[in-house]
């Protein structure tokens, strides 16, 4: 390991030792495991796609927070709307019983059409942990970009399947930072609340959380970082908590105690399935076609958008295209998959109207990881709920928020791990490639290096205060810091920018982006309530002037 901090005493080196000698050759033996058979092909629901031809007045491309937004809030005004998901319903158990894999044991379901897993935490002890896996169109895409991995979910609930449901508001006091365009009076007094509603957005039981076996990783990284000086703070989530304290007692299903999270949650987290996408079907105007992917969207010549969509297989084939007429179209596909559409249609004449500000300032939310590795006598627990409670304050004064995240292995760790969100000022740009035929990123691994700068301002005071150091052997080897990727991709489509304040596209009536794009590269917290709450924003003023 690389020790940034003073030396350890006896006590420290002896707790490692031991946990090394008593997991490595358990975690060494899943790492090493085969492929897995596959086993899904007949997992998921047979859907009513839409058909070649049809017309519809509005067309939401993408099922994640924006885009279901956008298609209740429709609907209920009286508009029929259908919903274009690349990814499928995730709606039907698979030959175990179980709709989603479990984060230790990935397996087809768990990763979007790639041969192998690519993990964000790649590495344990010296053993890779990334295994073969089938071709097929999983949950959640690690999708390359030089520079830099952009994790996004995959499905009918987008994001909301894969993420660890901390639904943070920002401070008020940074909201100008964030969208500078936007009124936060309205956006603190009816959109955030609003969204946190729809969401269904709630708080752990103080109480029970300080009994709980699961949440003693959480309890010992308060207390190293209240006894660092830093302010610990809860924070809400999209969990039934109700389910989670029955789980623990051993009357229901496990699954934020049965590790599950990453690769989706069988039961107790409250993602868009249970919230917006039920009030969504409840209105009897929406219709969602999964494994429909948009290629091109052009203006027809009798108004409205002529788009084409590939309907996919399990294997991410084309098994048809079709082209739709949409009145109007809303962007949604998320902060990556709307920026390259955009920049595409932009750059081949589809959409030629299109201003320059399309596929600028995307960002990374600032996302770094690292890990600590504790004394013995600081054991963080066999049993870690998958879903965080609870984080590291330190904006202002390092630029730096740190959720205390989980290391759900079954098996004691004696480590802390966090996920910070950081005052990064990088942006980068999606081009087109005409020669290769696809968008690309600019984005360059050298800036992360502030969102590293920002993170050791918390967490080198801790090490420094315990007597403790860096994990160095969870992202590779050697290497402390996981500076290689984000959960929280933002910007490409930038609110005021390339749309105007209500997410209008300039340049083509109809057309509108409502999804995370909109956000120029930070929130200073996880994002998803935010991007829930401009387009709760947003469509009531598209309804009230454009329809």
């Amino acid at each position: 390991m690389n020790d940034t901090s003073p030396k350890n005493d006896g006590r420290a080196s002896f707790s490692r030792r031991r946990f090394i000698a008593g997991t490595g050759s358990l975690l060494g033996a899943a790492a090493l495991a085969g492929p897995i058979p596959s086993a899904w092909a007949t997992a998921r629901t047979a859907a009513a796609p839409i058909a070649s031809g049809s017309r519809v007045p509005a067309l939401v491309i993408g099922t994640g927070y924006g885009g279901c937004v956008a298609a209740l809030r429709l609907a209920q005004a009286g508009t029929d709307v259908h919903m274009a998901e690349m990814g499928m319903a995730w709606d039907t158990p698979g030959s175990d019983g179980k709709i989603f894999a479990n984060t230790t044991r990935p397996d087809d379901r768990s990763f979007w059409l790639r041969t192998r897993t690519k993990q964000p935490l790649s590495n344990f002890l010296g053993f890779p942990l990334d295994r073969n896996v089938n071709r097929y169109t999983g949950i959640l895409d690690a999708e390359e970009f030089g520079g830099i991995t952009v994790y996004q979910g995959r499905g009918v609930g987008g994001g909301s399947l894969v993420n660890g449901g901390m639904a943070v508001t920002p401070r008020r006091e940074n909201f100008g930072a964030i969208l500078p365009t936007v009124d936060a009076e309205e956006m603190y007094s009816t959109y955030y609340p609003r969204a946190n509603s729809g969401l269904g957005v709630t708080t752990i039981d103080p109480a029970w959380f300080e009994e709980a076996d699961c949440y003693q990783y959480a309890r010992v990284g308060r207390k190293h970082a209240q006894r660092a000086g830093f302010p610990f703070l809860f924070v809400p989530a999209v969990y039934d908590w109700d389910y989670m304290k029955r789980e623990a007692a051993g009357t229901v299903p496990r699954s934020a105690l049965d590790g599950e999270i990453l690769y989706g949650n069988n039961h107790g987290k409250k993602s868009l399935q249970k919230t917006y996408i039920d009030r969504i079907r409840a209105t009897g105007r929406v219709t969602i076609s999964p494994l429909h992917k948009v290629t091109t969207v052009t203006p027809a010549p009798d108004g409205g958008y002529t788009v084409l969509i590939d309907q996919l297989d399990t294997t991410g084939r084309t098994t048809a295209t079709k082209t739709v007429t949409a009145d109007k179209v809303f962007f949604a596909a998320g902060s990556v998959g709307t920026s390259k559409l955009l920049v595409g249609l932009k750059a081949t004449g589809a959409l030629p109207l299109l201003n320059d500000e399309v596929g600028r300032g995307w960002g990374d939310n600032g996302n770094v990881m690292c890990g600590r590795a504790n004394h013995l006598w600081d054991p963080t627990g066999k049993l870690q709920a998958s879903i965080p409670t609870g984080g590291i304050d330190n904006w202002d004064a390092g630029g730096a928020f740190a959720e205390v995240a989980p290391l759900p292995t079954g098996i004691e760790t004696w480590a802390s791990f966090y996920l910070s969100i950081t005052k990064n000022p990088h942006r980068a740009r999606f081009t087109w490639n005409a020669a290769a035929g696809r968008a690309e990123l600019d984005w360059q691994t050298a800036w992360k290096q502030p969102s590293i700068d920002a993170a050791k301002t918390i967490f080198d005071r801790i090490n420094r205060k315990e007597g403790t150091i860096y994990r160095s052997d969870l992202f590779g080897v050697h290497k402390i810091w996981g500076d290689h990727l984000t959960y929280h991709p933002l910007g490409g489509a930038v609110l005021d920018k390339a749309t105007d304040n209500y997410g209008r596209l300039h340049g083509h009536p109809g057309l509108y982006v409502i999804d995370g794009a909109l956000i120029p590269g930070n929130t200073s917290v996880n994002p998803f309530v935010t991007i829930t709450a401009l387009a709760e924003r947003n469509i009531e003023r598209i309804i009230a002037t454009d329809l």
